[in-house]
């Protein structure tokens, strides 16, 4: 079992960056693909992006592309998400999700796909 706990999110106006964090417990994250989702009101869960057990390769939306970036600590059980140049569209709960298996990064782009979840962390973009 792991726990994960997501922080950093906040308040913050159009094209401006926010850093979240994910920080998992009882388990060692290395042992599992780390996927950030999202969650605006009243939709569905979308998958944000993804990354490899050793951290080399990443999986973004499209809608993210070039301007958030995955990465992760594996010997502080940590993964961060980056996101730049925020806009409105981009407000949502963000959840960071911890996934079994031994596919390509490329697979686990589903809600079903994970395991594991967080509480999520409120980001909000004020244009």
């Amino acid at each position: 079992q792991v726990q994960l706990v997501e922080s950093g999110g906040g308040l913050v106006q159009a094209g401006g960056s926010l850093r979240l964090s994910c920080a998992a417990s009882g388990h060692p994250i290395s042992t599992f693909i780390m996927g950030w989702f999202r969650q605006a009101s009243g939709k569905g869960r979308d998958f944000v992006a993804a990354i490899s057990r050793n951290g080399v390769t990443p999986k973004f939306a499209d809608f993210v592309k070039g301007r958030f970036t995955i990465s992760r600590d594996n010997a502080k059980n940590t993964v961060y998400l980056q996101m730049n140049k925020l806009n409105y569209t981009d407000t949502a709960s963000y959840y960071c999700a911890a996934a079994n298996g031994f596919y390509l990064v490329d697979y686990y782009i589903s809600p079903n796909d994970y395991d594991y979840w967080g509480q999520g962390t409120q980001v909000t973009v004020s244009s």
